[in-house]
């Protein structure tokens, strides 16, 4: 069994770390085994990525659920919205097998409890982490006396997602599509088939090696590809996925990257149009031009802090019709609260196919201020730095502070947030300003003081 620190396998949201050495098929089987003990299941739902040691993994995991008496149902190669589909239609917990846009050697696992709740420390995790912990020392007991069976649950998936955006009698389209061989090879050709659109697919042939580049588009070193062959092929549009498809970017006509903020305005304006006055959650470093579109749009902005759980508790608490982050997950009420890249895909898809402008110009409305993205610092000292960084603004005019998520700095003409890493003596600055010019210069003040140590 791998040597099972669980204090570095165990994250915030999820179980992630080097297979095999941090997780193997014994360790995975006792978190199957926990899994199935916390959510009280009577059966649960299992899916996994292209990575090749995924497949074990899952059958691992399965095993040591059925040890506990729950039935297991299978469904094989899936992106990680594909499970949360099948955690919501089929009303059971579920686990994905991925280390999402990770290198190579890393895997992992996402859990849910049926409906596509999420399961994070504060909603199970913690106390699958100490079940785990618990049999490490004693052992797994139990006979098999659950059963496993297999579903494929690609083309309902597919069809659920279709049946929410219309797309039939859009203009017909040239769309590429760089799956930075991940999930969205499996998952792309068959929602889109039969669709008014020419298909340029990139990088679609399943490999857990990644021998393209990095599946991960929050880095723009990778959609450089997808990029220059919006441009060689003339297409309307571009779109890139990570490894487990679960987050999805945009590149417009002239090749340049669509801020996810500027496609959570897009997709919200189109929700609020379907549900009038209706609720919708943005993260505090989306930008402000998100709460200004909802607001335009007759529906109420919700703030919270950065990452899913939040999200998703949010979106429940409210009964919000959408959520957006600028890491580009997007959440959707008629998918179970989770987040589908592949559903705002369809939703950018139809706005662009329902007139007759590019996607730059339908898309300027919503890019109303300018953004740094996010700059990481490597520090000693995380809060000793943002401390800093609140004395640097404090006795300034028009300044306020807050505390929601690391240190928010807001000013009629610009914002910043710094936030701490989870896991890495790191600090995130991303900072907004209605010019160029301002942002540039927030900016560097701002890592200046956070590097000054």
């Amino acid at each position: 069994m791998a040597d099972a620190d669980l204090s570095q396998l165990v994250k915030a949201y999820d179980v992630r770390g080097v297979y095999p050495d941090q997780l193997d098929e014994g360790l995975a089987e006792l978190f199957g085994a926990a899994f199935a003990e916390v959510t009280e299941a009577r059966e649960i739902v299992v899916g996994h990525d292209m990575r090749p040691s995924s497949p074990a993994l899952a059958d691992s995991f399965a095993r040591g659920a059925t040890a506990r008496g729950a039935d297991a149902t299978l469904i094989g190669l899936c992106s990680t919205d594909q499970l949360y589909y099948a955690s919501g239609a089929l009303d059971l917990p579920g686990a994905m097998f991925t280390a999402s846009h990770n290198p190579a050697r890393y895997n992992g696992i996402k859990m849910c409890r049926a409906g596509a709740a999420p399961v994070g420390q504060d909603t199970g995790l913690r106390e699958i982490s100490a079940r785990v912990a618990e049999t490490l020392a004693t052992g797994l007991p139990g006979s098999r006396a659950g059963r496993i069976a297999r579903k494929d649950t690609l083309a309902p998936y597919a069809a659920y997602l279709r049946g929410l955006v219309d797309l039939t009698a859009i203009r017909r389209l040239k769309v590429v599509v760089d799956a930075g061989n991940g999930m969205a090879g499996h998952t792309v050709p068959t929602v889109f088939e039969g669709l008014p659109l020419d298909l340029v697919p990139m990088y679609f042939e399943l490999d857990g090696t990644f021998p393209n580049h990095e599946a991960n588009p929050l880095d723009p070193k990778n959609l450089r590809d997808l990029q220059a062959r919006v441009l060689a092929e003339g297409a309307d549009l571009g779109l890139a996925f990570d490894g487990d498809a679960d987050r999805c970017f945009v590149v417009d006509e002239r090749g340049e990257g669509v801020p996810p903020s500027a496609v959570t305005a897009l997709v919200a304006a189109r929700e609020l149009a379907k549900r009038p006055g209706s609720t919708v959650i943005h993260n505090l470093i989306t930008s402000w031009s998100v709460p200004e579109v909802v607001r335009e749009n007759g529906g109420v902005p919700v703030r919270t802090r950065v990452g899913h759980s939040f999200i998703k508790q949010e979106m429940a608490r409210t009964g919000a019709i959408f959520g957006g982050e600028h890491s580009a997950h997007y959440y959707f009420r008629d998918f179970w609260n989770a987040d589908t890249g592949m559903l705002a895909a369809l939703h950018v898809l139809a706005a662009l196919g329902g007139g007759e402008v590019p996607l730059s110009s339908l898309l300027s409305a919503y890019e109303r201020y300018s953004g740094s993205g996010e700059i990481n610092s490597t520090v000693t000292d995380q809060r000793a730095r943002m401390e800093a960084v609140r004395e640097a603004y404090a006795g300034r005019d028009d300044v306020a502070f807050d505390d929601l998520d690391g240190l928010t700095v807001t000013t009629k003409d610009w914002w910043l947030n710094v936030r701490p890493s989870n896991t890495e003596p790191l600090l995130r600055l991303n900072v907004e300003a209605r010019d160029a010019e301002t942002m540039a210069a927030v900016r560097d003040e701002t890592l200046k003081t956070i590097r000054a140590e």
